[in-house]
C-alpha cells in the first residue's frame, strides 16, 4: 500500500525571501505566485466564493446523508472545543475558531485552516531528503531479501529529517550559490515545515521496494534467465512512474473534493504539526492535556519501543494469546478454532501492537464505519463460513489446514512445481494429469472468491454512489462545495495536466520497450490490456481508500483476466500483473501523497518534481542494490542460507506465476473445477451494493448507510497469511479509539488520538529495529522458558494443524483432472 503522506503548515519565518512558489529561490519560472503572508480564511477571491456558493447541485444536503464520513448532526460547530479550533493547538490557530474550516471533524483534529508563506523547494530540503532516499531505499531493498524482513518508513524519515534539518539552520554558513547557472540559498532561514513535508514525501514515494524487483529475483534465481541491467532499470521505472499520469488524471476526482478524505495522511500531519507547534495551549480536562503535544508523541513512542520487548523477545505468548492451544497443543480442531497463527482465533486475544496494526495499519486511523464493515466481513466470511465449509469437508478441507497461503498437492504435501515444468519453464500437460491438482486451505479459498466479489461489488457500488459526482467532475463543476483547504491553494499555480500526460507518454513507451524489446512472451495489446485495468480502476479504489483508508488489491483479477485468456506464460503472467496492479497502487500512492500536500498548502509543482526525482533516482538504487546483494551474498535465495537472505517476496512470486500463468484458472476455477463454485461471489459481489443502497435510501437515517459492500468483502485482504487474530483485534482497537473515545472523549481525541497512533507505530518500529540488529542478526536466541517454548509446541504454529492425514502413498481429490 504505499506509505502514507505527511503533514502541514506552520513553522518559522523565512527570514524575508520572497517566495514565488518554492521555485523561486532557484530564480525557475515554474511555481506559482504566493500571495501576502498568511492566507487566511477570509482572504479568498470573490470568484471562489461565488462558486462555492452557487454549484452546489440539486439534492446534495439529502446525498450528504448517505456520507457515512459527515457526523450523524452535521453543524460546522459540532464537537467544537471550549478553548479553541480543533486543527491546531497554539495561540495562532486558536485565534482562528470561528473562521471556516472543514466539514469533517477527522480533518478537523490534525489540518489547520490556514497556509503561511514558507520556502520548500530549497537545496536543504533536497539534499536531506535524496540523502535519506539513498539510505532508505537501499537498506528497505536490502532487507526485503530477507525472511522475516524489516522496513524503514517514512515516519521514521520523518523524525530523522528534523534533527538533520536544524542542525543545516545552525551549521551550514547563510550565503547563496550557483547550481547549473541557477543562483540558491545555501541556508534559507529556520528549517520550517514545508521543507519538512517535502522530504516526507520523497520518502514516501522511494522507500517501499519495487514490485519488480521480485520479478527480477523470479527471472534470475528461479527461472534462469537474464536479460541484463538495461531491461531490469527500465521495467523498473516504468512499472513504478507509469502511476503519475492517471494520478494526474485523478487530481479533481481523488485531490480536490473535501469528502476525499485519506485518513492516512492525518496522522502524520498531526504529528508534523505537534513537532512544529510555536506556542503550547494546555487542555487540563483530558490526560495528558498539560504537556505539548510533542512531549506525549515521544512519551508514547519510548514506552512503545520498550514494551515491545516483552511480546517481542522475552515472553512471546503475550504476541498470540491462543491459550486454548496450549491446553490442547496436539488436537486439530481445537488449533484450527483457537490458534491465532494458522487457526481462526475465535478468542482474538493479543498483547502486541505488531498483530494489531502490522497488516492492516493503526486501527486509529480508519473512521469507525470503514472498521466496523471490515469486521463484519470477517466475522461472516472468514469466521462463520470458513468453519461451516471446513467442517462440511468443502473443497476437501478436512485434509488441509484451516488457514494458510501454502498450495498442496493431493497427499497434503507442498506442491510441488518442479514435477510438472518442463525444461523451458512452460507446463508439462501429461506430467500435471500424473501428478496433482492444486489445493489450498480454506481461507485461501475464501479469499479467492471475496476477491471476484469485491471487484463486482467496488464496481456497483461506485455507480450507485458517486457516478453523478465524477459526471460532474469530468465536466470541470464540482458537487459539492469546496472546502477551506481547496480555497486556500488556489493561490498556486496548478502543475498543469501536460506535465503529467507527457510523463506518462515517456513511461509507457519505456514499459512497450521492456516487454517488447525481449523475449518476455507479453504481446502489446495484453500490455495495454494491463494498463487499461489500472487506470479503469483506479478512481472506484480510490475512492474507496480515501474515504476508509483501505484499498482494494487487484493482484488476483489480473492473475485471473491473463491466467485465461493466455494460459502458460508465466514471466509475462508476473509483468501483466505488475502493470495491472502495481501501476493502479502506484498511482494512488501518489495520489494520497498529492493530497498530503493539499493539506500540508505545499505548491503542486513542487511536489510534482519531489515526487518524480525522488522515485526515478531510488529506481537505480534499488537495481543497484539488488544486484549487488545477488553477486555478494553466498548462497542468497537457498532456504539454508546462513543469514536467512531467502528471497521470500521472489519465492512467492514465482509459485503465483506457475500456479496461475502456468496452470492457469481455467484448471483451477473453470466449471468442473474443484473450485469453480466460487465463482459464484461475482454475483453476490453485484447483488450486495444494489441491496445496501435500497436499505439507505429508505431509511436514510440508519446504520444501513454504513454498509460499504466493497469494504466488507474486500477489505480483509490479507487473510492468509494474515489471520482473524490481526483483523478482530484491530476491529475491537478501532470501536475504543474511533468509536467510544471519539464519542465519549472527544476533547481527548481531537488532541492526541493521531499523535498517539504514531507514537505506537514509530516505537514499535525502532523496537522491531533493535531487536533485529542486536538479537537476530547476531543470532541470539530468545530466553528459553516456558512464555517462549508454549509458543512453538502448538500445531497452530507448526502449521499442521489438519484433521486427516493420509498414509503414505494414498491420495485424496477428483480421479481425474
Amino acid at each position: 500500500m504505499g506509505d502514507t503522506p505527511y503533514s502541514k503548515a506552520a513553522g518559522a519565518a523565512s527570514r524575508g525571501i520572497d517566495i514565488e512558489d518554492d521555485y523561486s529561490e532557484w530564480e525557475l519560472d515554474l511555481d506559482e505566485g504566493a500571495s501576502p503572508p498568511t492566507y487566511e480564511a477570509e482572504s479568498h477571491e470573490q470568484s471562489s466564493s461565488a462558486r462555492n456558493d452557487t454549484d452546489y447541485v440539486e439534492g446534495e444536503e439529502y446525498e450528504q446523508l448517505l456520507d457515512p464520513n459527515l457526523p450523524d448532526q452535521e453543524t460546522i460547530e459540532l464537537h467544537r472545543m471550549d478553548s479553541g479550533s480543533l486543527a491546531s493547538f497554539d495561540d495562532e490557530t486558536a485565534s482562528k475558531t470561528n473562521e471556516e474550516n472543514s466539514p469533517y471533524e477527522e480533518v478537523r483534529a490534525a489540518v489547520r485552516n490556514y497556509d503561511e508563506d514558507l520556502p520548500c523547494n530549497t537545496l536543504r530540503a533536497w539534499t536531506i531528503g535524496l540523502t535519506l532516499v539513498l539510505v532508505g531505499a537501499s537498506m528497505n531493498t536490502l532487507f526485503s531479501l530477507r525472511q522475516p524482513s524489516i522496513g524503514l518508513g517514512a515516519l521514521i524519515a520523518q523524525i530523522i529529517a528534523w534533527p538533520f534539518g536544524r542542525a543545516w539552520e545552525k551549521v551550514v554558513p547563510n550565503r547563496q550559490i550557483n547550481i547549473f547557472g541557477f543562483r540558491c540559498d545555501l541556508n534559507p532561514g529556520p528549517f520550517n515545515i514545508k521543507e519538512h513535508s517535502i522530504i516526507v514525501v520523497m520518502a514516501s514515494v522511494s522507500f517501499s521496494v519495487a514490485y519488480a524487483t521480485d520479478i527480477i529475483l523470479a527471472q534470475l534465481v528461479f527461472y534462469k534467465q537474464n536479460f541484463g541491467i538495461i531491461f531490469q532499470l527500465i521495467l523498473t521505472i516504468s512499472t513504478q512512474s507509469l502511476g503519475y499520469g492517471i494520478a494526474g488524471m485523478m487530481r479533481k476526482f481523488l485531490v480536490y473534493p473535501a469528502s476525499m478524505i485519506w485518513p492516512g495522511n492525518l496522522v502524520a500531519v498531526d504529528l508534523m504539526n505537534a513537532m512544529y507547534e510555536k506556542h503550547h495551549v494546555s487542555d487540563p480536562s483530558v490526560i495528558g492535556g498539560r504537556m505539548p503535544r510533542y512531549r506525549w508523541f515521544a512519551i508514547v513512542t519510548l514506552l512503545s519501543a520498550v514494551y515491545y520487548f516483552i511480546p517481542g523477545y522475552f515472553a512471546q505468548f503475550l504476541s498470540v494469546f491462543a491459550f486454548a492451544t496450549w491446553m490442547a497443543p496436539q488436537n486439530p480442531v481445537v488449533n484450527q478454532l483457537f490458534g491465532g497463527t494458522t487457526g481462526l482465533s475465535l478468542f482474538p486475544i493479543t498483547f502486541d501492537w505488531t498483530q494489531i496494526a502490522g497488516y492492516i495499519g493503526s486501527p486509529l486511523i480508519p473512521p469507525w464505519h470503514a472498521i466496523a464493515n471490515t469486521t463484519i466481513g470477517v466475522i461472516v466470511f472468514y469466521i462463520i463460513l470458513a468453519t461451516s465449509f471446513h467442517y462440511t469437508g468443502v473443497w476437501y478441507s478436512q485434509f488441509l489446514p484451516m488457514s494458510d497461503s501454502s498450495t498442496y498437492d493431493n497427499t497434503g504435501a507442498s506442491y510441488n512445481v518442479s514435477k510438472i515444468l518442463t525444461p523451458d519453464f512452460t507446463l508439462d500437460e501429461e506430467a500435471y494429469k500424473a501428478y496433482s491438482p492444486v489445493f489450498i486451505s480454506t481461507t485461501f479459498a475464501l479469499s479467492y472468491g471475496l476477491s471476484f466479489a469485491a471487484i463486482t461489488a467496488l464496481i456497483v457500488y461506485t455507480y450507485l454512489h458517486h457516478s453523478k459526482a465524477i459526471w460532474a467532475q469530468y465536466k470541470n463543476s464540482t458537487s459539492e462545495k469546496p472546502d477551506i483547504h481547496m480555497k486556500l491553494m488556489q493561490k498556486y499555480k496548478e502543475a498543469p495536466s501536460w506535465w503529467y500526460l507527457s510523463l506518462f507518454g515517456i513511461v509507457l513507451a519505456l514499459g512497450f520497450i521492456s516487454v517488447l524489446a525481449y523475449p518476455t512472451n507479453l504481446t502489446w495489446w495484453a500490455f495495454l490490456l494491463a494498463v487499461g485495468i489500472s487506470f479503469v480502476f483506479s478512481l472506484p479504489i480510490g475512492i474507496i481508500q480515501a474515504v476508509t483508508n483501505h484499498q482494494i488489491g487487484l493482484n488476483v483479477l489480473t492473475e485471473f483476466v491473463y491466467g485465461y485468456i493466455q494460459p502458460g506464460r508465466p514471466l509475462a503472467l508476473m509483468l501483466f500483473k505488475t502493470y495491472g496492479y502495481i501501476t493502479m497502487s502506484q498511482a494512488l500512492s501518489f495520489v494520497s501523497d498529492l493530497k498530503f500536500g493539499h493539506y500540508m498548502k505545499i505548491p503542486p509543482r513542487t511536489m510534482f518534481m519531489a515526487q518524480v526525482v525522488a522515485t526515478t533516482v531510488s529506481c537505480f538504487i534499488q537495481i543497484a542494490v539488488l544486484n549487488f546483494a545477488l553477486g555478494n551474498i553466498e548462497g542468497i535465495c537457498d532456504l539454508t542460507q546462513p543469514q536467512r537472505f531467502t528471497c521470500p517476496g521472489g519465492r512467492v512470486f514465482f509459485s503465483a506465476s506457475v500456479i496461475w500463468g502456468l496452470i492457469g484458472p481455467a484448471r483451477v476455477f473453470s466449471p468442473g473445477q474443484i473450485y469453480s463454485s466460487l465463482l459464484v461471489f461475482f454475483v453476490v459481489g453485484a447483488a450486495a451494493p444494489i441491496i445496501f443502497w435500497f436499505a439507505a435510501r429508505r431509511w436514510p437515517r440508519s446504520p444501513a448507510k454504513y454498509l460499504m459492500a466493497p469494504l466488507i468483502f474486500g477489505g480483509a485482504g490479507s487473510i492468509p497469511p494474515a489471520t482473524p487474530l490481526n483483523y478482530l483485534s484491530w476491529g475491537i482497537v478501532g470501536y475504543v479509539f474511533q468509536h467510544l473515545v471519539k464519542k465519549h472523549h472527544f476533547r481527548w481525541w481531537s488532541r492526541l488520538n493521531y499523535l498517539t497512533s504514531a507514537g505506537l507505530d514509530l516505537g514499535l518500529a525502532l523496537g522491531t529495529l533493535v531487536i533485529f540488529f542486536v538479537f537476530t542478526l547476531n543470532e541470539i536466541e530468545a530466553p528459553r522458558w516456558w512464555g517462549n517454548d508454549v509458543v512453538t509446541s502448538t500445531m497452530d504454529y507448526r502449521g499442521d494443524a489438519i484433521q486427516v492425514v493420509l498414509p503414505a502413498g494414498q491420495t485424496f481429490g477428483p480421479q481425474v483432472w
